[in-house]
């Protein structure tokens, strides 16, 4: 006999409010399965459902988010005597909008008699949710217009619809409306408030309602909203001292907290906070849980203690994609791609099968240390893993990873292939080109891109810009610069200038350079006046290099790069007075310059080699190579000399 069947004989349901009530805590126990087919047995029993039962059943669908369920559940309404209840309405809208069908949402609320601020607030969300913030709005414009009181419910939706949209002037309109109609002393909003300015980039107004919510009324959920706001800026210093203040006032963490706290210290200089962090989750049995783990393995990933992630990793009970993932991702950021490979067989061998992100970092990771047969084996995978087939984010990444690892012919040939490409796609492959020195493909790209109707962003007028530096094409670079502003109302950032600025030099203008950077409407980075300094040592220009040098010191005083530029102009031009007095500079300020070092691969295998080092195991052999064919080059030199001779 079946549980259901059980229950069934045990509770003896012989009325529909019998059955209302256990249907209703099938729903309240998470259990949407069970509800339906209690709902099936009643129907079977020739016991009629009434306004009560819909809601519930309503409720289990959308938990489900089964669509073909919430069709036969409508057909039922449609057929009893309560398609036109108000409450039963809601249900059907709210059940039809968890599904992602707001056309049926749509359709059911537009025939209902009679509706209410919870009708309008369940096709509020409805349009929220995909971030269509013009329909949302433009449907609160209509409930306003129908008298219908907006409730906290309301407020919270458009709240989150202005974040979606990233628009801080909207929020702070919502925000105003908030507070004309008094929901603002809600704990609820307020903690919505303050996620969302972090997410319209205003940690200010964000701090300013957490801190306006009255002590009392904080919960945890209103300081993991601070602790996440923080994240988003990175803000590790000040999310540890909102974290001591909330231990002192005796609030007990949850595992959102410490998710939220371990996503600010993303960066070296944070190591010591999340170690301090990650100790007191230990403490408290947080560490359990996985996704906390994989949040701190993130952590020590992108704080550069790898090992400290690694081991962690290792003693880790249960394992999800995304722990594979970010383990996965620090080896790659770090440029370990040996290690990065050998765990994703790992993981191949676990059965647990690598999402779009998984793959996407270990692409992003051969594109940027040039790894060209790992990146092709892994354009296989993802044609194996059905990811690459009609996928644009992964054929976007392949574009970028064969483009930066000189193999500009492969890129072409996805981006030829692609059945859907964005404007990310045409970015791509236009900086693909300008990247590899294929400056006329890359303005010709440029300008298909535009016969296609994609509106460029500044991104791609970045890549242009590019290609018009390298290629000495002054005419079309100041084109495209006064294009960005006057035809497509992109204003030009820093980059751009800083296109401009290394365009203009390698033409020799440099005193055009310096004026263009005079009347700039930001104040210039170390970028701008680095390519300045390059054109000097280009056109052997001493007083404009000058210039530029003092400024780059001002702004990297520790940076090597700069000093040496500026010391090689001096020697160019023989000024033994200024190339001392540039060693002196670096040695008074402690200026170390590193050595460089250069990434080839042999049989799928990095191998790192650094100027003045010989510790690879094979540099026996390596140099002896190598002095052959110095001795081999110079005879062929020698040899040639004297045949023209």
């Amino acid at each position: 006999m079946s549980l259901i069947h059980r229950r069934l004989n045990r509770f003896g349901l012989s009325s529909v409010s019998a059955w209302n009530v256990q249907i209703r805590e099938a729903v309240n126990r998470n259990d949407p399965t069970e509800s339906l087919l209690l709902f099936r047995e009643m129907k079977r029993q020739g016991f009629e459902p009434n306004n009560l039962t819909f809601p519930f059943v309503a409720k289990a669908c959308a938990k489900l988010s089964d669509i073909a369920y919430s069709k036969m559940v409508h057909a039922h309404v449609l057929k009893s005597t309560f398609w036109s209840d108000l409450f039963v309405g809601t249900a059907t809208v709210d059940m039809f909008v968890k599904c992602n069908r707001l056309d049926y949402a749509c359709k059911v609320f537009d025939v209902m008699p009679e509706r209410d601020a919870t009708t309008w607030n369940a096709m509020l969300s409805g349009f929220c949710q995909p971030g269509d913030t013009d329909k949302t709005f433009s449907l609160f414009r209509e409930m306003r217009l129908a008298e219908i009181v907006p409730d906290s419910v309301t407020v919270m939706t458009l709240i989150q619809s202005a974040a979606f949209e990233k628009s801080l002037k909207l929020l702070k309109a919502v925000h105003a409306f908030g507070v004309r109609l008094g929901v603002d002393v809600q704990v609820t909003v307020a903690n919505t408030w303050v996620s969302s300015y972090a997410k319209c980039n205003d940690l200010e107004s964000a701090k300013l309602v957490f801190e306006g919510i009255d002590r009392s009324d904080r919960t945890v959920v209103s300081w993991n909203s601070m602790f996440k706001a923080y994240a988003v800026f990175g803000e590790a210093f000040d999310s540890f001292g909102l974290y001591r203040l909330m231990l002192f006032e005796e609030f007990k963490p949850d595992l959102s907290t410490f998710i939220n706290l371990a996503a600010s210290c993303q960066s070296p200089e944070t190591v010591i906070q999340g170690r301090l962090i990650h100790s007191h989750a230990i403490r408290i049995g947080a560490d359990q849980d996985t996704e906390v783990v994989n949040t701190f393995v993130s952590m020590y990933s992108k704080s550069g203690d790898v090992s400290s992630a690694r081991l962690l990793f290792d003693v880790m009970s249960s394992r999800t994609c995304v722990s594979w993932t970010v383990m996965i991702s620090g080896y790659t950021e770090k440029g370990d791609m040996d290690e990065a490979l050998s765990l994703f067989h790992a993981m191949d061998k676990t059965r647990v099968s690598p999402d779009l992100v998984t793959l996407l970092s270990l692409i992003l990771g051969c594109g940027r240390f040039g790894s060209l047969e790992i990146g092709r084996w892994l354009n296989a995978r993802a044609d194996t893993y059905g990811y690459k087939r009609d996928n644009v984010i992964i054929c976007n990444a392949l574009i970028d990873m064969y483009s930066k690892c000189g193999s500009i012919a492969e890129a072409r040939d996805i981006f030829d292939n692609m059945s859907e490409k964005t404007v990310v796609t045409w970015t791509t492959m236009i900086a693909g080109y300008a990247l590899n020195g294929v400056f006329h493909e890359s303005l010709e790209l440029f300008n298909k891109m535009i016969d296609s109707d994609y509106k460029p962003n500044h991104i791609t007028f970045l890549a242009v810009l590019q290609a018009c530096a390298h290629s000495g094409s002054l005419e079309k670079g100041w084109e495209c610069f006064l294009t960005m502003k006057e035809v497509y109302n992109i204003n030009p950032g820093l980059e751009h200038y800083s296109c401009m600025v290394d365009l203009l030099g390698r033409k020799g203008k440099l005193e055009e350079a310096l004026e263009l950077i005079r009347n700039m409407s930001y104040k210039p980075d170390a970028g701008i006046w680095g390519a300045l300094l390059s054109a000097c040592k280009i056109h052997r220009n001493v007083k404009v290099a000058e210039q530029a040098g003092e400024c780059l010191f001002n702004l990297e005083p520790e940076t090597a790069a700069s000093y040496v530029e500026m010391a090689n102009i001096y020697a160019a031009a023989g000024m033994w007075d200024g190339l001392a007095r540039i060693r002196s500079m670096m040695k008074f300020r402690n200026v170390k310059k590193y050595p460089g070092e250069s990434v080839i691969q042999v049989d799928g295998k990095s191998h790192t080699f650094t100027v003045g080092e010989r510790d690879h195991a094979e540099h026996e052999t390596i140099y002896f190579v190598l002095d052959c064919l110095s001795m081999f080059a110079r005879d062929v030199h020698k040899d040639t000399f004297t045949y023209l001779t």
